[in-house]
């Protein structure tokens, strides 16, 4: 499974505006040097983000953008789901929208057993770490503030 450079890419701006705006809105063209990441493809990435309620934003000179809530109440996994249409290793580990059945195999696929738990317990780390946790970790990595 491989995640769109908009999740991993989003995942960095969030990082990005934990670890150094201290509550300050980030403005686009910093957190674009910091991470390396172009302006517009970040303005697309906080669409989604402000959409899924991760971000807000505040116009004018000293506008930009900022956390929604907390970074411990922001999990890898609320960003991943905000950034994909899904997170699943497979199509056929979760239903087509719409649809209750997940493919015409199910009830005769054990690979679909493993694809489905791998899935689970992906969403399951995801879900464990928090933008918080990160800063922890970039701490200890002695990233520069």
């Amino acid at each position: 499974m491989r995640l769109s450079t908009k999740s991993r890419y989003g995942l960095r701006a969030l990082f990005d505006i934990a670890y150094h705006s201290k509550g300050v809105p980030a403005q686009i063209k910093t957190i674009s040097q910091r991470q390396g990441i172009t302006p517009r493809y970040l303005e697309q990435i906080f669409q989604k983000l402000k959409r899924a309620g991760i971000v807000k934003s505040i116009r004018g000179p000293k506008g930009g953008y900022y956390l929604a809530r907390m970074p411990e109440e922001i999990a890898v996994g609320d960003i991943m789901r905000a950034m994909e249409e899904s997170i699943e290793p497979i199509f056929c580990a979760q239903p087509p929208k719409g649809r209750s059945r997940k493919c015409r195999r199910e009830s005769k696929c054990a690979a679909q057993v493993v694809w489905t738990e791998a899935g689970r317990r992906l969403r399951d780390y995801l879900d464990s770490v928090t933008l918080a946790q990160m800063c922890g970790m970039a701490g200890g990595m002695r990233i520069e503030k």
